[in-house]
């Protein structure tokens, strides 16, 4: 029997840090974006319902695949269990990332200079 890949993915949203499991991971067809596929939530059969999840699912749901934008991806972990997909408040600070390019110009292509 094949073994069953889980990927905890930690990422930054408007403020707040999200904390999603998936079975699929990989670099999209769009350019700077990590495409995720099939998410994974608990199983509603428990008694205990935990109002974290539930906001992280209500957000996703319906949600076939998504892609994230790579400078707000924090990490990318491939777990042996699922845990709990939670929000959490961004404690970074006073300090913000300012989204700049994926990659520079080679030397030289940036036409002629005057």
């Amino acid at each position: 029997m094949a073994a069953s890949h889980i990927f905890k993915i930690m990422f930054v949203n408007q403020g707040k840090v999200y904390e999603i499991y998936a079975r699929k991971v990989h670099h999209g067809n769009l350019f700077g974006f990590i495409e995720i596929e099939e998410l994974v939530f608990g199983e509603r059969s428990s008694v205990v319902v935990d109002p974290g999840e539930e906001r992280v699912k209500g957000e996703f749901e319906g949600v076939k695949r998504t892609w994230l934008p790579l400078h707000s991806v924090l990490r990318i972990d491939e777990v042996k269990k699922q845990g709990v997909s939670k929000i959490t408040a961004f404690e970074g600070g006073n300090i913000a990332q300012f989204p700049g390019p994926i990659y520079s110009p080679p030397p030289g292509s940036e036409g002629p200079r005057k």
